[in-house]
């Protein structure tokens, strides 16, 4: 490959590999931006059938922040950052905990768990959290972080919590935006006090993010166009989705 390819398409990745990540990545974000999440989960499963284990989640990361980064700038207005501020205490001491755990926690207990959790905001009875709720994003912000360390797409905790505030949908979904990109800023600064190398991935990565932004301007205006009873339909099914994909891996964990 030339200097230029070789920046942009890894030696680690097959070319086919590299190109089908960059659309995947436009898609993903677009879903993400029409119904406040769904896309991180869906972009590291498909990562996780072509990249390395060892850099599956730390670019992940780094992608998901230009993603999220994106779909906060296009949402800024509806920003609450009280809600920011309450979630990033609680994401620095999940990444400060996590990176310093040197043994991987079950990925199958983790992955149940959520996926219970999740099955129980969406579907049960919304859980109130006092006289100020918003505070309680700081231990979201903790639980998403922390579980994010060990197998990347932590998002549903941190999207359940949002659920409960009231939010309207575009609250919603900036405010989804803005955690997650809190969440994946800690999350780097772990994994690059751990040593990682991110430099053979970097040309992918702004790939990656480029073609997310324009999934996010695409999703975000779909979003404009609904009203709020067809974007909580889709949020719902889009967590149920989750959460039972996330069952079955942790089902398959076991078995295998």
């Amino acid at each position: 490959m030339s200097d230029i390819a070789g920046f942009f398409f890894p030696d680690q990745l097959h070319l086919a590999a590299s190109l089908t990540l960059i659309v995947t990545s436009f898609f993903t974000s677009a879903l993400t931006a029409a119904v406040g999440l769904g896309g991180g989960v869906a972009l590291i499963a498909i990562m996780a059938t072509v990249m390395p284990a060892s850099a599956l989640v730390p670019v992940h990361g780094v992608v998901q922040l230009g993603s999220n980064a994106g779909r906060a700038l296009v949402q800024l207005k509806h920003v609450d950052w009280l809600i920011a501020l309450w979630f990033a205490v609680g994401a620095a001491i999940g990444a400060a905990v996590g990176g310093a755990i040197a043994v991987e926690l079950p990925p199958a207990v983790l992955k149940a768990g959520i996926g219970l959790f999740v099955l129980w905001v969406v579907w049960g009875k919304a859980p109130h959290f006092g006289k100020a709720p918003k505070r309680v994003m700081a231990a979201a912000g903790f639980a998403s972080t922390f579980l994010s360390m060990f197998f990347g797409a932590a998002g549903p905790i941190g999207g359940a919590v949002l659920s409960t505030l009231g939010l309207p949908r575009h609250g919603f979904v900036a405010n989804q935006a803005i955690t997650a990109l809190i969440m994946h800023v800690f999350k780097i600064i772990a994994f690059g006090a751990l040593g990682f190398a991110f430099a053979p991935w970097l040309g992918l990565i702004v790939l990656m993010i480029a073609s997310g932004f324009l999934g996010t301007l695409a999703g975000s205006r779909l979003l404009g166009r609904m009203d709020e009873k067809s974007f909580k339909t889709g949020f719902r099914w889009v967590m149920t989705a989750l959460a039972l994909n996330l069952l079955f891996q942790a089902v398959r964990g076991w078995l295998g």
